[in-house]
Order: C-alpha cells, then sequence, then structure tokens
C-alpha cells in the first residue's frame, strides 16, 4: 500500500498525476499548510524538510521518501513505467527531471510569492522570477520542437514534473503567448485522463473559474 501527503499545489500534482497514469492505489492524506500541519513532529519524521509532497511505501517495509523528484523516481522504478528503458531516453527524462526541479519550479515559485502574495509589490523581483520562469518556458518550447515530449517520442516523468508548473503559468503572471510547441504539448497532456484526475487530487476549489480570471490577468 501507498500513502500520499500532498496539497493542492504543482509538487503535490506531480505525484497525484503519476499515481493515476500508474492505475496504482494509495491512501491521501491532504495536509492543511495554512494550519502548519506539515510542521507538525509526526508528519517530519516522513518529511524532515516540513513539506509536501511525501510518499510511504508499505509495499517496501514502509519507507518514506520526500521531495517531488525522488518520489517520480521511486515510482517509475518501481513499476517500470513513465521512465525510458533505454540509456539515452533515460538520462534525458532525468535531465529533463532535475531541470524542473532545481531551475522551472524554484523560479516559477518565486513568481508565485512576488506577484501573488507579497502584500508588498516589489517590481525589481516580480521581473526577475516572471522573467525567468518565461525564459524556462522558453527552454520548453525549443525541446518541444523537437520531439513530442521532453525525453523524446516517450510519455515520462519529465513531462509530469512539468506540467503542474505549465498548466499554473496564469498563478505567476507569464502567459504563454508564442510559445506555439509548449501550447501543443499543455493542450496533450489535459487530454489525457489520469492527468485531469491528478489535478483534482487533492481539490482545488473553483480551479477552472480561477484558471479562467488568471488567464484573463495575464492577457496582453
Amino acid at each position: 500500500m501507498l500513502e500520499l501527503f500532498t496539497a493542492p499545489t504543482p509538487n503535490g500534482w506531480k505525484i497525484s498525476i503519476a499515481l493515476e497514469e500508474l492505475g496504482l492505489p494509495y491512501q491521501l492524506h491532504v495536509l492543511q499548510l495554512l494550519k502548519g500541519e506539515q510542521k507538525a513532529p509526526e508528519y517530519l519524521k516522513i518529511n524532515p524538510n516540513g513539506r509536501i509532497p511525501a510518499l510511504v511505501d508499505h509495499d517496501e517495509g514502509g519507507r518514506a521518501i520526500f521531495e517531488s523528484g525522488a518520489i517520480l523516481m521511486h515510482l517509475a522504478e518501481k513499476t517500470g513505467k513513465l521512465l525510458p528503458q533505454d540509456a539515452e531516453g533515460r538520462s534525458r527524462a532525468i535531465q529533463w527531471l532535475f531541470w524542473q526541479v532545481g531551475g522551472l519550479g524554484p523560479m516559477q515559485g518565486q513568481a508565485n510569492v512576488f506577484f501573488r502574495y507579497l502584500p508588498e509589490k516589489i517590481p525589481l523581483a516580480i521581473e526577475r522570477y516572471q522573467g525567468e520562469t518565461r525564459r524556462h518556458y522558453e527552454v520548453m518550447n525549443t525541446r518541444l520542437g523537437e520531439a513530442p515530449y521532453l525525453a523524446g517520442d516517450e510519455y515520462s516523468i519529465a513531462d509530469i514534473a512539468c506540467f503542474p508548473w505549465v498548466f499554473g503559468h496564469f498563478w505567476a503572471g507569464v502567459p504563454l503567448d508564442g510559445f506555439d510547441h509548449l501550447l501543443d504539448w499543455k493542450a496533450r497532456l489535459e487530454q489525457r485522463p489520469a492527468v485531469l484526475k491528478g489535478l483534482s487530487i487533492p481539490p482545488l476549489p473553483d480551479l477552472s473559474k480561477l484558471q479562467k480570471a488568471g488567464q484573463e490577468l495575464v492577457r496582453p
């Protein structure tokens, strides 16, 4: 049995999407981040960093795994799916996975904070992190002009890692205008039932309305 500890954020949705794609049963634990449940002593035993997501794999002796990239790799290796079997494809998928956790996620996460959450707007910080987010989108767009998926011809954990961030581009105030290959990739992933199901676990109220409002906000 698997236990998923998560919340409705891009990093959380990575894992729920992967679990739905793989068809693995799991027990869901939704943490209330604003209440600080991710800092509770019992949770820190699972994830010492006090963040989400985290996974406990009872099929492997109750092994606790934290960090979304590590969880994605664990699930791919556990099932032999969502990670290319050839050395070159596997390497590409892992490189793009690391690129997301080390680049796209942190930059867009900071764009979210400075654009949405801070009561005092700091234009230089907003410009900096929105610009870096857009630069990362440009990198993805170029790659997706060469292949249908980030690792090549095969859908993988690299795509799953990046998708929730691109899906939430509006929350960072960064439009996708001009990124034709990225938009095509996004549209194809949004047609996957497991992706749609994963985005609803845990549910974020009025996500479609929020997305529409966000798109209006970033429209030129």
